[in-house]
């Protein structure tokens, strides 16, 4: 039996037998081809090694990094930020925004159905005048499809999964910052503390020198220039103590906004002296910086978002091809609207452009301008990381260095007060070379602060930089799974 015969012994088909042919239309228009560039990742060169990286190691710490640190108030504040952040929030959210317009887009690409019902009546009809008076009535649902030959709605679709891949990675971008800005402003904190200790113990030390020149002064033993200058280092560390108090109370105002509540003081662990850098530096080859860095694959896919842009706008030059149909009741007596009013239609449309002032083109140059712009942000991207990186490792080397060197300083420093206050007791020399031994020990103290805070702080910054700060491991290896996609 052929397929006309079947055709005309079906009752589908003989009530309806445009819709074979509909159907082989749809089928064709279906398979259409997409304009536009497919998406190739640019080729970066990545150096093959870092700068001191003397034992480069095939993995790198993805976890929890801020715990290698051995403080458990650091812990419970990265935890209060990363639950109460205000931007980490504002992240979520675009999150769910980008999440919702793809499912916007991606309804582009199937036909709508609407519910269409009228009345009318009186003696003019579409473009024609009647002698007579007529009515009609109609209602039924009726079905609209723009066709995606051009594959301009299978572009936006990819583009708007590739805003969502984004956001994403804009979510970890924000957080591993979030991260190393709360860790960073902790390690400060504890320096600020630590300075405004040393600046009280050496205002109650040289309060007590000042007391005992002042006795020796009024014994008229040392002249009056002495007390003077004991005075002037009295005022130096008590003018040094509201100034590091100062740096305290704003670090706790910045950190508390970190942690998503308002200015407060915030409690301490141990001081910093005690603090502890991680056993080992986390290296792990320079190619795994693309795969790791959150900042870079969010570029990756706004590259890839604008790169389908481009076949959107190559669509768009061409004719829009339309399908509609409409099954429902129509007659021109209400009274018969149920009884005898079975309807239908089926018809298509093609709206196109022929001439616009080369309007379509330059949409088309737009967007190709766009994904160049968008791919040189992606390559200084990766530079800025690879920079980053390196920057981190020579904090990490020459902080060791110099705080190795300023702890000697120190160490001879107070020695050498110690020596000249002796001196200066038997006589043997002024009190100028007391004064100067003491300042030198008080510079070396609060300089050998700073610099232990900045050591910290350069593994703080290596970890942001590597990428670290995965909550869990299965976090991470989902997310790795949807870049692989």
């Amino acid at each position: 039996m052929n397929v006309q015969h079947r055709m005309k012994k079906a009752p589908f088909f003989r009530h309806f037998p445009g819709l074979f042919g509909f159907g082989i239309l749809v089928f064709f228009f279906l398979s259409g081809c997409a304009m536009g560039p497919d998406f190739k990742p640019p080729v970066v060169e990545t150096p093959k090694n870092y700068r001191f990286d003397k034992v480069p190691v095939e993995t790198m710490i993805n976890l929890e990094w801020w715990e290698l640190f051995d403080d458990p108030v650091l812990y419970t504040l990265v935890s209060q930020s990363l639950s109460n952040n205000k931007d980490l929030k504002v992240a979520a959210a675009r999150v769910e925004q980008a999440r919702a317009y793809l499912g916007f887009t991606q309804s582009d690409q199937y036909p709508g159905v609407y519910i269409q019902a009228g009345a009318g009546t009186g003696n003019f009809s579409g473009s024609m005048r009647s002698d007579t008076r007529n009515s009609h009535y109609y209602v039924g649902p009726t079905l609209s499809w723009e066709l995606d030959f051009w594959g301009k709605f299978r572009r936006a679709t990819e583009s708007a999964k590739a805003q969502l891949m984004a956001s994403e990675y804009g979510l970890r971008t924000v957080q591993i910052g979030l991260i190393s800005a709360v860790v960073g402003s902790y390690y400060r904190l504890l320096d600020y503390h630590q300075r405004v200790k040393i600046s009280k113990d050496t205002l109650e030390s040289r309060g007590e020198s000042l007391n005992i020149i002042r006795k020796r002064f009024d014994r008229g033993i040392i002249p009056e220039l002495d007390v003077n200058q004991a005075q002037i280092q009295k005022e130096i560390a008590a003018a040094a103590i509201p100034q590091y108090e100062r740096s305290v109370a704003q670090t706790e105002n910045a950190l508390s906004i970190l942690l998503g509540k308002l200015p407060e003081p915030i409690k301490t662990g141990k001081g910093l002296k005690l603090e502890t850098v991680p056993p080992t530096v986390p290296m792990g080859l320079p190619s795994n910086l693309l795969e790791r860095r959150p900042d870079i694959v969010q570029a990756l896919y706004l590259l890839e978002s604008q790169t389908a842009n481009i076949g959107v706008a190559e669509a768009m030059r061409f004719p829009a091809i339309s399908l509609t149909g409409m099954l429902g009741l129509a007659s021109s007596d209400l009274s018969g609207l149920i009884s005898q009013g079975g309807a239908w239609s089926v018809g298509g449309g093609l709206f196109g452009p022929i001439f616009e002032f080369y309007k379509n083109i330059r949409r088309v140059e737009i967007e190709e301008s766009k994904t160049r712009e968008v791919l040189y942000f992606y390559e200084n991207t990766v530079l800025t990381a690879f920079k980053e990186v390196d920057d981190s490792l020579v904090e990490i080397d020459t902080y060791k260095k110099q705080m190795t060197a300023v702890k000697r300083k120190e160490k001879v420093a107070r020695n050498a007060y110690r020596l000249a206050k002796l001196r200066y007791d038997k006589g043997v020399s002024t009190y100028l070379e007391v004064l100067e031994t003491e300042r030198t020990l008080f510079s070396a103290q609060l300089e050998l602060s700073e610099l232990k805070q900045q050591y910290l702080n350069g593994y703080v910054k290596l970890y942001k930089a590597l990428g670290g700060g995965w909550t869990t491991k299965d976090e991470m290896a989902k997310v790795q799974t949807g870049v692989k996609k």
